[in-house]
This record gives structure tokens, sequence and C-alpha cells, in this order.
């Protein structure tokens, strides 16, 4: 009996000293697996010498920047104040024009966290709201980075409803759809939404984007650029198409049946800028309701929908006459080459360009509200190039006393030196 009972403590302690190991090595694992703070560096290469759409510099002046943040993206300590300092993030009205007609913005992204931190900052304004849609599939640490900047601002917000996004797929379409339910309970009354996808950036400032969209043309009208449906595209709502593991949409064989209430299918852009209340009018009536079901199984259906409903004469904001009209976006088109523009300086991914340096007088000249697409990784300089044009123009148009923290580049005067170093005098902008 004895023996038995040493042999059952034995056994006990045995037990005990692998389930100590095991919650230790269990613990370790946890901790391995939670995203660690990493250090957003933006941009610390020498500014670019062939930026040619910036303001004439004589050649004893060059352009150098004010300063080269490292920020933690995703450390719950976290300063915003100074984060919000160091990336040069506007934190004040510029005009109360802006001000008095506040923007609302649908950012999705799934990658090139540096790339949406500077779109961001580019169109960021106080009296704004901006809710970002990641892709469910994107890496965790990236979305802890973007869930943690979205922290320091009170008009930034995270979709509730995440969609695993299909490049063509309903899920692009309906992770616009959650943005917009989200954005009609923000407390910021918005007068117009934007879309935007993270390799997107302005070409206009806040200032101009409110005026142009107040203009008589669209002033309480949607923008929705597209014609009636050619044939040459009506396979993608004749015919069922099927999103296959969140990776592509391919065809099931199986025609479908009409629209709802057989409405003409027009085809356009998946980009656009939409009223308040036809934002609501989408969310509630039958009509659109009924459309976007019967989307569901249709390829691109972001290039259909909204530009279907907003030839709808009873839709808020509507267009019945509408085609290509609005300058949403500067697109290189490879089909496109010779008539709109004349070739790609960057590089084509589904025949559309990644600008690199020389492209951007084209997109300047065009002037449209924003321009893609821009990859921070591929073609740095562009996207360096294409922001400090941008913030120059927006802090010249600033009817307030501009912040130091604001200026993203100095010009400096490097023609004179002395033994001890260089001396050098500077304007900002």
């Amino acid at each position: 009996m004895p023996q038995l009972e040493s042999a059952k403590c034995s056994f006990l302690l045995c037990l005990g000293i692998c389930i100590f190991i095991c919650s230790i090595i269990y613990l370790r694992a946890k901790r391995l697996d939670i995203p660690k703070a990493q250090r957003l560096s933006l941009s610390c290469y020498p500014f670019p010498v062939n930026c040619q759409i910036l303001p004439p510099s004589s050649s004893s002046m060059k352009w150098q920047r004010t300063a080269c943040p490292e920020v933690s993206t995703f450390d719950d300590r976290l300063n915003c104040s100074k984060m919000q300092t160091e990336l040069h993030f506007i934190m004040e009205p510029l005009s109360r024009e802006e001000e008095e007609y506040p923007l609302a913005f649908i950012i999705t992204i799934h990658k090139e966290f540096e790339t949406f931190v500077r779109l961001l900052r580019a169109i960021y304004a106080p009296q704004n709201v901006y809710c970002i849609h990641i892709d469910y599939k994107a890496p965790e640490g990236y979305k802890a980075s973007v869930r943690n900047l979205a922290k320091c601002f009170p008009n930034i917000f995270l979709a509730s409803i995440t969609e695993n996004v299909t490049y063509a797929g309903f899920s692009r379409l309906k992770a616009d759809i959650n943005c917009m339910e989200d954005l009609i309970r923000s407390p910021v009354k918005w007068r117009k939404v934007i879309n935007l996808c993270g390799q997107d950036f302005p070409t206009k400032s806040n200032l101009e984007l409110v005026r142009y969209l107040q203009e008589v043309e669209w002033k309480d009208i949607n923008m929705t650029p597209g014609v009636k449906q050619p044939k040459s595209m009506q396979h993608r709502t004749q015919m069922q198409h099927v999103e296959v593991q969140g990776l592509y949409v391919m065809p099931k064989g199986h025609k479908k049946g009409p629209p709802p209430h057989n409405l003409p299918i027009y085809f356009g852009t998946a980009y656009y800028t939409l009223t308040r209340r036809f934002v609501e009018y989408v969310l509630n009536n039958s009509l659109a309701k009924g459309l976007l079901e019967w989307s569901k199984d249709t390829y691109s259906p972001d290039e259909h929908y909204w530009v279907t409903l907003n030839h709808v004469k009873d839709a808020p904001g509507s267009k019945i006459d509408g085609g290509w009209e609005g300058d949403i976006r500067a697109i290189k088109w490879r089909n496109q080459e010779g008539t709109a523009h004349q070739g790609c300086n960057g590089r084509y991914v589904r025949d559309i360009c990644i600008y690199a340096t020389k492209d951007l007088n084209w997109i300047v000249e065009k002037n449209s509200m924003f321009a893609n697409k821009f990859e921070s990784t591929s073609f740095p300089e562009a996207l360096d190039c294409m922001e400090q044009w941008h913030r120059h123009k927006v802090l010249q148009q600033a009817t307030v006393p501009i912040q130091p923290s604001w200026q993203l580049a100095t010009e400096v005067n490097i023609s004179s030196a002395s033994p001890a170093g260089m001396k050098v005098k500077s304007k900002t902008w």
C-alpha cells in the first residue's frame, strides 16, 4: 500500500511538471503570435532631383525634407500627438469653406502600409470622416498597424464588417456598402462620399475638391462616370459568376435572369462621389437592395451597380442623361496609348500604369480629383514628387497660419559654406 501511494505521488508530480512545461511552451508560442511593435520610416532617401512639377528653383537652391520620422505603428503606448506632428498631419481646417462642407472617404486597402499613410495624410482634414476597409486576408501585423494609427484620430475608423476581397468580385462592392452603413451612423454630417483604394493619390486639394463638387454641374448630383452597357461587356452581367477561394472570379456557365424591374444596365468606373441622400437610398430602397442581390454573381459588379442606380429617375441626385463626365481619376490604360496618353513611363499592372516620375506632368495637366496607381516600393520617387507638389498647393491655399509640422520639405540655399560647416538659408512650404 505505501508503494502504491509513493507511485501515485510520483505520477502526480510528473504530471504537474509536464503541465507546467506545456504551459510555458504554449505561452511562449502565444507571445510569438502577438505582432511586435514595428517602426514606420517614411521616405528617408534624398529628395528626387528630377521632380519637374515642383515650383522652379534656382541653381543655388535644393529641396530638402523637414524630417525623416520613425513612428511605432502598432505600439499601444503610441504618443498620438507626437505621431500626428512627426507624420505631418494637418490637424485643423484650412478654411471656413472646407469646414462647412465635410466630406466622407471610403478607403479599401490590403498592402503597402507606407503608401496608405501618405495617401491618408494627403487627404486628411479634421472636419472630414474616413472609413478604412482592410481586406480580411491582409497580414495581422498590417491590420494592427492601421488599427493603432486610426486610434489617434476621432474621425478615422475601421469598417465594422470586413470582407475577404476578391479582384472583380462582389466582395469588393460589399466592402464599400459596409463602410457606407458605418458612415451613415457617424456623427459627422458629411455632404458627399468619395471612394479610394490604397494606391490612389490626390491631384486636387481638399479645398479644390469641395469647390469642384459644388459646381453647377455637380451640386447635389452624384458623379458615376459610365454609359449604357456595351455588348462587349454584357457577358459580365448575363452569365453567373462565382468567387473561388477569395482569389478570382470565374463563370459558372449558367445564364442569369433579368435585373429587378428590368433595369437597363450601365457600365462605368468603380469610383464615384455620391450624395448623402443617395447613400441612404442605396441602403434602404427596395430597388437598390434588389439590384445589389442580383449583382452578387456578376463579374466586377462595382462597375455597373453605382452607375446603373445613378440612371434611375427617382434616385436622389441621379444623372439620368450622364455619360463619362466627371474628372474622378487620372488613369493610364494600356489600350489608350497614343490617344488619351503617350505611354507609361513606369510599368503596367492589369493594363493600368504604375506611375514613374516622368508620368507626373500628364497627371498635373489632366487635373482629375485623384490619380491611380502609385507604388512606394516600385517607383518611390514618383510618390515623393507628387506628395511634395500636393502639400505645397494645399499650404498655398490655406487661410490660417501654417504650422511648421505641416511642411514636408524646405528649399535650402547650398551656395555658401564655411569651414565650420554649411550655412543654409531656407524657405518652407
